[in-house]
């Protein structure tokens, strides 16, 4: 019909025509709505109605087969504008997707189980009631599409794995319902039982978690958990108290959560109690907490794929906190963990400093230290570039303390872990606890191999806004970058004195506070190695205004 008024040499006929949109126009509006909307969706998606695996392009064709594509289609040619909002809204309600969170099982169902089947008339294969049970809870719900990652990924295909572990935050944050399926919930379940739930202690349910909007827990035999009917369990207070308790993470900050590398070591804290079946996925299921792609390399090992997340991490953020943790050294550098566990103990902060106490420092300090040289020290640490890391060498700023002298204190020759007495320049003499034997000197019995206490350089410490773009942004949201706190000041800061030595003496009482020292190593000239303890070494300059003892620089860490 619209083609007979294009044609007519009748004005007010082609009057008439300009009232309409052409049905090519519609058709290209509604196929690029379709592919905005499918850009963080899955690649495949179980289809409800047919019971079908469906790839991208059978989704698209589904959605044009059907009546309401046509009443879409319909709806925009009788209009003069192509009404894109009223597109979007139908395309975005037609490809609603269900993803569903849970805990792998001995039997599942596969991709090669279901593929180019009618997945409802399936009978013998294992974990297929699961799966039938999910798609059933989520079509009576309303919903078109489904997700299941046992058998909706190709792990046949590297480049599928590799997209959809980069993109598995990203597509639970997006979808319109996740489903928990808590396997191990009796129906007779009292309260409490989730939060005692294998589910719990899962890396990549966790993520699938923060990640989702809208969650909905469901039992072992798919009955409501708690019989809570409410539309989103993330908005039940039950349901959010047993998840804090059981986590150890405030409700608030668990349904509020966003990815990115603000907080790093807290999240890190986090991860540190779960596991996964395969090693790898120890950091795997964490690059959507920081907002992280990187390369998919199963086989590479857990200390490999946990140092590459850890490298990273370093590198975006330049924040220190990560480096702050007790246990077994990596293989891939010595400054980072060979375990997520060695996150679980909280890390170490400096007590917050009175104003009295920092004006009383800063008087004192004025009397001992001249004004150009606080100024100079300031200005050196100032200089100090963010930490870097380059083939799993990590290039540290800190503040380096000779080491002076190492001696075994008394005990049994073959006593492990040992215990040592270390002297320092500058330090208040320490007690470390390692397994390794060190070699034993002093100032009359030196050796040639040099040893280091450095404390690692934090910018923050310098009481000055960073002016470097401080916002993070992952598919639509935002968070501050500070790898502190929400806070734009340091604890203890207070407006810029008139004296302009006062900054840098500020600084100089917060670096006579009790901080966490690294001992290094010396392996060849001008690189180190971090020797691992089993508990943080609290260590504290011994007089402030003796800054000669300092060596400010960037040490090289193997």
């Amino acid at each position: 019909m619209l083609s007979k008024l294009d044609n007519s040499p009748d004005a007010q006929i082609q009057g008439l025509r300009q009232q309409y949109v052409r049905p090519s126009e519609a058709e290209d509006a509604i196929q690029r709505a379709v592919w905005i909307e499918l850009e963080y969706a899955p690649l495949r998606l179980l289809n409800t109605s047919t019971g079908l695996l469906c790839d991208r392009a059978a989704q698209i064709n589904a959605f044009k087969t059907s009546a309401k594509y046509k009443e879409l289609l319909s709806f925009t040619t009788m209009h003069s504008d192509l009404q894109m909002g009223r597109i979007k809204e139908i395309v975005a309600m037609y490809f609603c997707c269900v993803m569903l969170s849970h805990r792998w099982e001995e039997g599942e169902a596969l991709l090669h189980d279901i593929q180019h089947k009618d997945m409802r008339e399936s009978k013998e294969i294992g974990g297929i009631m699961k799966l039938q049970s999910f798609c059933k809870v989520a079509c009576d719900a309303g919903y078109h599409w489904a997700w299941m990652d046992t058998c909706c990924i190709d792990k046949r295909s590297n480049t599928e794995v590799q997209e959809s572990v980069n993109s598995m935050f990203v597509w639970y944050r997006h979808s319109a319902l996740t489903i928990v399926y808590l396997c191990d919930v009796l129906p007779s379940s009292q309260p409490g039982a989730l939060a005692r739930s294998v589910w719990n202690e899962r890396g990549w349910t966790f993520q699938e978690f923060v990640a989702s909007k809208v969650v909905i827990f469901y039992r072992k035999d798919w009955s409501l958990y708690l019989d809570d009917r409410s539309p989103n369990h993330k908005e039940s207070p039950a349901i959010m108290k047993e998840l804090e308790d059981a986590m150890g993470i405030d409700a608030r900050t668990l349904v509020t959560f966003c990815p990115g590398m603000s907080g790093a070591r807290e999240k890190l804290q986090w991860a540190s109690k779960h596991i996964t079946t395969v090693q790898e996925d120890v950091a795997y299921s964490l690059f959507g907490i920081f907002g992280i792609t990187l390369p998919v390399i199963y086989g590479e090992r857990k200390q490999n794929a946990l140092g590459r997340l850890l490298q990273e991490i370093v590198a975006r953020s330049g924040d220190i906190t990560v480096l702050d943790w007790i246990g077994e050294p990596s293989e891939f550098n010595s400054c980072l963990p060979a375990h997520i566990t060695s996150y679980t103990p909280p890390p170490c902060t400096p007590s917050p400093l009175s104003e009295d106490h920092i004006h009383t420092q800063i008087t004192s300090l004025r009397q001992t230290v001249a004004a150009d040289l606080a100024l100079q020290f300031y200005e050196q640490l100032e200089q100090l570039r963010a930490p870097r890391f380059a083939n799993c060498r990590l290039h540290l700023p800190c503040i380096s303390f000779r080491v002076t002298e190492v001696r075994r204190s008394r005990g049994l020759a073959q006593e492990i872990p040992i215990t040592y007495r270390i002297k320092a320049d500058g330090l208040h003499d320490l007690l470390i606890t390692t397994n390794d034997t060190l070699v034993q000197f002093s100032r009359t019995k030196p050796i040639r191999r040099a040893f280091l206490l450095v404390r690692p350089w934090d910018r923050y410490l310098l009481g000055v806004p960073d002016f470097a773009d401080d916002t993070e942004s992952m598919g639509g949201w935002t968070e501050a970058g500070s790898p502190m706190d929400d806070s734009d000041e340091l604890p203890g800061s207070s407006p810029v004195e008139e004296q302009p030595d006062s900054q840098a003496l500020r600084l100089m009482v917060r670096l006579g506070q009790p901080f966490n020292a690294f001992l290094l190593a010396q392996q060849r000239v001008g690189e180190y190695k971090r020797i691992a303890l089993d508990f943080n070494i609290n260590a504290q300059v011994k007089d402030i205004a003796s800054i000669d003892n300092m060596d400010i620089g960037t040490v090289e860490i193997l």
